[in-house]
């Protein structure tokens, strides 16, 4: 395996990987078996943070990238999907020459995850589903009173608001207190904005999203986390899903919000780390 992904072409220091027919933002750090995480709905690959990630590159080789549309990633072309998005995963594994990885998918990019793993069971040797969602009857996502707060912070044209706004609905109101979490945080989301209109895109993919009847195909080794102050996506999600996964298993971290991997990184990758040791 090439210790750093082929290039299609460079952004200033930004690495592109050509992945079926667009290019994509991608990073490989670390050692070890290879962990493709997937991010979520208005995310880029440094809202992963780096105490998360380096607490995960001891053991693994972390391959992190921009969904499309999203940073120095192929611009978005007409609609989007969850299954498009799946496929996007699929053909970097591809130019990378992973056969299969050890999969995380948090939100939006556990939807992603979902489809990854019952589209392509075989490039999953794990599969990890944090703070996410799986459509159909008993899923629920945001609440009207959590929707109208980020619409009316999106729509009001400060983008410090929308910022702040983001920040205190990602994560549990004990975090939100927290000066300096907060500070890396809107300094990672200046440092690579997402377009309003991209983010609605991917609204729309995860609006549609629905794999509950399919979830019972599952045969990777599934972790399934949630955080009981999720505001995004309700921690009911995460039961519902565990138990519709056949040997699924569920952590549910007390009082952590939707971004539990930016609260409790320590403890977020030696989740990963143990459920990694299961037998794919």
């Amino acid at each position: 395996m090439a210790e750093r992904p082929p290039r299609a072409g460079t952004i200033g220091a930004v690495p592109l990987v050509r992945a079926g027919d667009i290019s994509l933002h991608c990073e490989r750090t670390g050692s070890g078996q290879p962990l493709l995480l997937i991010m979520g709905m208005s995310g880029t690959a440094l809202h992963w943070g780096e105490p998360f990630l380096q607490a995960l590159q001891r053991d693994f080789e972390t391959i992190t990238y921009d969904h499309r549309g999203v940073g120095a990633s192929a611009r978005l072309e007409g609609p989007l999907t969850i299954v498009q998005l799946a496929d996007d995963a699929v053909a970097l594994l591809d130019v990378l020459e992973i056969d299969a990885a050890h999969v995380l998918g948090i939100s939006m990019g556990g939807m992603v995850a979902q489809e990854l793993a019952l589209r392509h069971p075989e490039r999953v040797r794990t599969l990890t589903l944090g703070c996410t969602y799986c459509g159909g009857e008993g899923s629920s996502l945001s609440s009207p009173h959590v929707v109208q707060k980020l619409t009316a912070a999106m729509g009001s044209g400060d983008r410090a608001l929308a910022l702040r706004t983001a920040w205190e609905i990602n994560v549990s109101q004990a975090a939100a207190a927290d000066e300096k979490s907060k500070a890396r945080f809107l300094a990672v989301a200046e440092r690579r904005a997402v377009a309003v209109p991209v983010i609605m895109a991917q609204l729309q993919a995860v609006i549609h999203h629905n794999t509950r009847a399919r979830l019972g195909a599952l045969r990777a080794p599934t972790l399934v986390v949630h955080g009981t102050e999720d505001q995004m996506l309700p921690v009911g999600n995460g039961p519902l899903i565990a138990s519709q996964i056949p040997g699924a298993r569920l952590e549910i971290l007390d009082g952590v919000g939707h971004m539990f991997f930016w609260e409790q990184p320590g403890r977020s990758a030696e989740l990963i780390r143990s459920h990694a040791a299961v037998p794919a």
